[in-house]
């Protein structure tokens, strides 16, 4: 165990954390969807470190946070697609998954023995001085244990990796909440491999034609793909119009006799920023089964569905 500083996202704390990473040490960092933990994706020790911190399967492969397109550029091999997505969406909640560009300079271990990498630019200015102070391209993962709900506040983080990492960049809540969305643009057509904080359907307006969707069960190729992630303590039962007894229900649109709504005016904005943090109120209430209200499979509906049937899978 170690002590996990509390850094704010004034300028000593941003040179901390970049300090701490230049040592190979990991920090917790907010970005727009939800908290990172960061290491130096050059840094293969610290890159370990972020596996061992988490308990994250080897083979899962990791997002690489970079301050612009230029950076990205250094470590992918381009295309017109990216060009497109990158100028519309980048810096936000968007991650380009691209052939790797040979001698880049990122450990294997990022990604996972794949010929590919996953890149995202974020919008957070906390991370995007974090990412500049440091000069370094940075992998980063949600800041939890593997397989467990997103931490969206700092104090998410301490509770779930607190004396594993050197520091948390405490950033307050995240604003979007969900992970961001994972376009796949290494074969001939760019394929949604995550849906996320960004919706699928600016994404396609933008390419002017509509996104692959892989088949279920298929090969690990981007972050987020496990069946089981996102899991509360709690088991989970979604579609649910009313609590069975012993349930505790978490309610949309102003569902009745909800413990917590995550938007009483269903707004999935809204649903989408509340979803985790209200995961973690209910199971630290102790809930040993949460009911789901119903959520519209449209825009960042199709997100928060995705992470609720994953933290519904089975264990």
């Amino acid at each position: 165990m170690i002590e996990t500083q509390s850094l704010a996202t004034d300028a000593a704390g941003i040179r901390a954390a970049a300090d701490l990473l230049a040592e190979g040490q990991l920090v917790a960092l907010p970005t727009e969807t939800v908290y990172g933990l960061a290491g130096d994706a050059r840094n293969g020790t610290a890159v370990a470190r972020i596996f061992e911190a988490k308990g994250r399967p080897s083979f899962n492969p990791l997002i690489v946070h970079v301050p612009d397109a230029q950076a990205a550029e250094g470590h992918a091999l381009w295309s017109d697609a990216a060009d497109r997505l990158a100028a519309a969406f980048w810096p936000g909640p968007l991650t380009l998954v691209l052939p790797l560009r040979t001698g880049g300079g990122l450990s294997p271990l990022v990604t996972a023995g794949q010929s590919s990498v996953a890149l995202r630019v974020p919008a957070h200015p906390a991370a995007q001085a974090v990412l500049r102070a440091s000069g370094a391209p940075l992998a980063a993962p949600s800041a939890n244990p593997s397989g467990r709900i997103s931490p969206t506040r700092p104090e998410h983080v301490r509770a779930g990796l607190g004396g594993r990492i050197a520091a948390i960049l405490d950033g307050g809540a995240c604003g979007v909440g969900v992970e961001s969305t994972i376009i796949g643009l290494t074969g001939a057509k760019a394929t949604l491999l995550r849906p996320g904080g960004l919706p699928t359907e600016v994404i396609e307006e933008a390419l002017g034609a509509p996104l692959l969707r892989p088949e279920a069960g298929g090969a690990i190729t981007a972050p987020g793909q496990l069946a089981s992630h996102y899991a509360p303590s709690a088991l989970m039962r979604l579609e649910a119009e009313t609590a069975r007894e012993g349930e505790t229900l978490l309610g949309f649109g102003g569902t009745q006799g909800a413990a917590l709504d995550l938007s009483v005016s269903g707004d999935l904005v809204e649903a989408a920023s509340n979803l985790f943090d209200h995961l973690h109120r209910l199971d630290a209430a102790g809930a040993e089964v949460i009911a789901v209200a119903p959520i519209p499979e449209r825009g960042l509906g199709r997100a928060i569905n995705d992470r609720l049937r994953r933290a519904a899978a089975p264990r």
